[in-house]
Formats: structure tokens, C-alpha cells, sequence
């Protein structure tokens, strides 16, 4: 059963048990001043029966308040699961990248890098952030796109770089 309807179903029940054990505590006490609770075995009766009602309340009032988390504050499993298929891809990314970048000279792994932190990255802008020439940036970048890492897409007179979507 999905936690909010849990919570509301627990605490609708913790409500009527609340009305029901208040009633019976009304009933009990309007028995003790009619008593007058002198010590009789009657008087203790009652007087046993109120004390039991005040833990059966403070049983229902936890309830209560379970019902209350179940119903506004807890998460359900589908996003917890969500949450972690998420967290799981990324660091298989991140492991995919690693590996990809320790098969590289250092260059590759400079013009590789900035590409991914900036993605559409022009050449020219590539060029400035690697400290690499024109012609070895180019050359690394058509070595890329035979291996299906990078694409390029004209931009002005330049282009523009990408990741390929699953490498």
C-alpha cells in the first residue's frame, strides 16, 4: 500500500479511537462523581478504567502521529529507487569517462575534458583552454569523431564540439 494512503488510513482510525476513548473517559468520570469515589471496590473499578483510558490514548496518539509522518513527510519507494537509479548511472558515466581518459596522451585528455565541462564547446574557445595548436586540435578532434566520441557541428566560421550521447 502506498505510504500516503497508509497515513491516512492511520490517521483516520488514530481520530475515531480518539473520539471513542474521550467518550469512554467522559462516561468515567461522570460515574466517579456520581460515586463520589469513596474507597469501594466500585470507586477503584472506575478509578482503574481512567487510568488504563489515559495509556489508550497516549497508544492512539502515536498512532496519530505515525499516520501524520506516513502521510506528509515520508517518501515513497519509487523515489528512493529513482533516486538511486539516478546516482547509479552517473557514477557509471564517471567510470565510463575514466576509462575512456586512460587510454589517452595527455592532450586527448585536455581537449576530451573540456569538452565535457562545456558542452558545444567551439574549437577556437578549445584551442585557448588546451594551450594546443589550430592543426592539434583539429587532428584530435577528427580522431575523436572516428572513434564516435565527439561530433562537431558548424558554428560560424568554426565549430561547435559535442559528446556523442552514448560512449
Amino acid at each position: 500500500m502506498e505510504n500516503k494512503k497508509l497515513g491516512f488510513v492511520i490517521l483516520s482510525f488514530s481520530i475515531i479511537a480518539t473520539v471513542l476513548a474521550y467518550g469512554f473517559m467522559g462516561v468515567l468520570g461522570r460515574q466517579t462523581a456520581a460515586l463520589q469515589c469513596y474507597p469501594t471496590s466500585e470507586c477503584q473499578r472506575v478509578q482503574s478504567l481512567l487510568g488504563l483510558s489515559h495509556i489508550a490514548v497516549g497508544l492512539i496518539s502515536f498512532i496519530g502521529a505515525l499516520g501524520i509522518y506516513l502521510l506528509f513527510f515520508s517518501t515513497s519507494e519509487e523515489a528512493i529507487l529513482r533516486r538511486l537509479e539516478e546516482e547509479k548511472n552517473v557514477k557509471t558515466e564517471q567510470n565510463k569517462f575514466e576509462l575512456i581518459l586512460k587510454a589517452m596522451d595527455d592532450n586527448e585528455k585536455k581537449v576530451l575534458k573540456a569538452v565535457k565541462e562545456q558542452e558545444g564547446i567551439t574549437q577556437s574557445t578549445l584551442r585557448y583552454r588546451t594551450d594546443l595548436s589550430k592543426a592539434k586540435v583539429s587532428q584530435i578532434l577528427t580522431d575523436f569523431e572516428k572513434k564516435h566520441l565527439v561530433k562537431r557541428e558548424l558554428k560560424g566560421k568554426t565549430y561547435a564540439v559535442y559528446l556523442v550521447e552514448n560512449f
